[in-house]
């Protein structure tokens, strides 16, 4: 007989499958050279219960996501004919391989570990709680910096930094639904901002001007009134800030240079080089030149990193041939599958497509992801520092206030902003490029 508790455990992952994974099947469709379950194919639905087991056997998440991994790519080889692993990943003239993605995330996710633990041992959040305000508003306003940050930083240093100054401030009694928060403000102050996720910032690459994802903004500051209010108050309830830090403390600056050059080389390798973890990593090195590097924080975020990397892959090996027609409709419904579903490949097919408010969509694809922490990067990289955030229905459950503040705040930006699709931007550019020729 099952269980009371494991019956809820297999409700609550049925209940992600619809909620997140329904959306996504719609995009999936059956080419009928690839075997399909009815109209959706096999690939698809390995991918959909990988991560369904990833959210009922939260302790084992990368050894599913490494059974996935292999499940899928062993029935891309066999049955895909259009499928080639090198192309797939090194790339060929005709398209970009994935392998800048993965090696982009593989050194953001080590070196902003190191990060966090420098700017932890800088000392700087021993001291930060004497300058927040006491109650649930110090929490408050911790979400508000971490959203800030951010707007011109990549979500993952911004989610590991809330993430470090909330282990300190709370004593390391940091509430599940307050993690949640801190996901969401990283990846809400990104949202609006070329330089501050990965998705806008591929969208500027691809020619759509900065100023058309400021609208993203609306909708970010419209679910912060909401995940941060309860955020807050659930953390203060569990846990309040401890302002009774010893005295005389003092700040290492040294270790504190080291933050601000690894947060200087991946803005700047960001905006020069499209390849952020090549600034974090000089940085890194150069900082070994003075203070001492805590290396064995890498051996602490092995396991997230891996099994982030595998979820990614699968995800860039999916059939999502082609998206519905662009709309405000179609936008809000790839929010809920950026949680599931690698939101830079969606990113990609959107501006192949064009056609959109790119403002909605950033908001949509950017925030989207804070749904599940397995949703965006910056989720799984504050895992490693919290893995009890791993256990996706204790997520979803405590969490349950970034869903309801996607929603709200998706339709406060329609509100305010209306749906304004911008005309296809690429086929401008040729038209543009023709006309200058003639």
């Amino acid at each position: 007989m099952v269980s009371p508790a494991k019956n809820f455990v297999y409700r609550a992952a049925a209940l992600i499958s619809v909620l997140f994974l329904f959306p996504l099947a719609t995009f999936a469709a059956g080419t009928g050279v690839v075997p399909s379950l009815g109209p959706v194919r096999v690939e698809f639905i390995i991918f959909a219960l990988t991560l369904v087991g990833v959210a009922v056997f939260h302790n084992k998440t990368m050894q599913v996501a490494l059974t996935g991994l292999a499940v899928v790519l062993a029935f891309k080889l066999i049955f895909d004919p259009g499928f080639n692993l090198v192309e797939h990943v090194i790339g060929s003239p005709e398209r970009e391989g994935e392998w800048r993605t993965l090696v982009n995330l593989l050194g953001l996710l080590f070196g902003f570990a190191i990060l966090a633990k420098h700017f932890e041992e800088s000392r700087v959040p021993d001291v930060l709680p004497n300058y927040l305000p006491n109650g649930w508003t110090g929490g408050l306003f911790l979400l508000l910096i971490v959203m800030v940050i951010s707007s011109f930083l990549d979500n993952i240093a911004a989610a590991m930094i809330g993430g470090t100054m909330a282990m300190v401030m709370y004593k390391g009694r940091v509430h599940l639904g307050f993690l949640a928060a801190i996901v969401a403000a990283s990846n809400a102050g990104g949202a609006g901002s070329v330089v501050g996720d990965t998705t806008t910032t591929l969208m500027w690459i691809d020619g759509v001007s900065p100023v058309w994802v400021l609208e993203a903004f609306w909708g970010s500051i419209g679910a912060f009134m909401i995940f941060a209010v309860v955020g807050a108050r659930q953390q203060h309830k569990h846990q309040p800030i401890d302002a009774s830090n010893e005295a005389g403390i003092r700040v290492d600056k040294g270790k504190l240079l080291v933050v601000l050059l690894i947060l200087i080389g991946a803005i700047l390798s960001n905006y020069l080089l499209d390849f952020p973890a090549l600034g974090v990593w000089v940085a890194i090195l150069l900082g070994t030149t003075f203070r001492k590097t805590p290396w064995h924080e890498m051996k602490n975020a092995w396991r997230g990193t891996v099994f982030l990397m595998a979820l990614v892959t699968i995800a860039s090996m999916m059939p999502v041939e082609e998206l519905p027609k662009a709309s405000w409709f179609s936008s809000f419904s790839l929010g809920f599958v950026s949680a599931v579903f690698d939101n830079i490949p969606l990113t990609k097919l959107c501006l192949e497509q064009g056609g959109y408010d790119w403002g909605i969509l950033s908001f949509a694809v950017g925030f989207g992801g804070s749904m599940i922490w397995f949703g965006s990067s910056a989720g799984v990289a504050l895992s490693n520092m919290y893995p009890e955030a791993k256990n996706t229905v204790n997520y979803l459950k405590k969490g349950w206030h970034v869903i309801v503040a996607y929603i709200i705040g998706f339709f406060i930006m329609l509100g305010i902003a209306g749906w304004n699709p911008h005309p296809p931007h690429k086929k401008s550019h040729e038209s543009a490029s023709k006309e200058t020729i003639k």
